[in-house]
């Protein structure tokens, strides 16, 4: 049976899961990218640009492991780009140009509708404005019996986390405090929802924390 997963999730050592100010020369906020140093060098990443990258150690190992085995992915608004509002028109297709790297159905969590966006490798976008549940029931009809990856941002995560609807959760925690951005914690009692820490292993770039109900 398929399974609702958060993986390769970065956050700072102060929970904070981006920086703030997101905007189009900043999607992952101010500081932002300094999470993801782990994840940059890899093959998983670097593969997306048709370049070779890291593929022993175990940043590379978990890259590797959040980004298999899904079947469909669930974004949230801000994860597809910095526009809010209302759709001004059709032409923003996600930060990720012609061929995004989820080669799969994408659902985009979002109050204005729009018709959904057929992209290369196999990734189409649908927008979904009946909420988290609406959103999850398209993606397991979708995945064909692989799991459903919870992409993010924060909010749709921790949405995702306190409706009880996420099953593993992999946390890479990167060796960064930013002080201030978007929180992943605050309100959110993990043990109370079932979560225990199944493993852990640190490297240079982060301390991967997996959990489980």
């Amino acid at each position: 049976m398929s399974k609702v997963r958060v993986a390769g999730f970065s956050l700072s050592i102060d929970g904070f899961g981006a920086g703030p100010e997101q905007s189009l020369n900043d999607p992952l906020g101010k500081r932002g990218p300094e999470l993801f140093e782990w994840f940059f060098p890899t093959q998983t990443f670097q593969a997306m640009f048709g370049k070779e990258g890291e593929t022993e150690g175990a940043d590379a190992k978990y890259a590797a492991l959040a980004n298999t085995g899904f079947g469909a992915f669930i974004l949230g608004r801000n994860m597809f780009g910095p526009i809010r509002d209302e759709w001004p028109d059709e032409n923003w297709k996600g930060w990720w140009g012609d061929n995004p790297p989820y080669h799969a159905p994408t659902y985009i969590l979002t109050h204005y509708p729009r018709e959904p966006i057929v992209m290369e490798g196999g990734t189409t976008f649908y927008f979904v404005t009946g909420g988290i549940e609406e959103a999850l029931t398209q993606a397991k009809a979708a995945a064909g019996g692989k799991d459903i990856k919870i992409g993010g941002g924060v909010s749709t995560v921790r949405q995702y986390l306190q409706a009880g609807l996420v099953d593993e959760i992999h946390y890479a925690i990167s060796p960064v405090l930013l002080g201030k951005g978007e929180t992943m914690f605050a309100g959110i009692d993990l043990p109370s929802l079932g979560f225990h820490v199944t493993a852990h292993e640190a490297t240079a770039k982060a301390t991967h924390i997996l959990l489980k109900k």
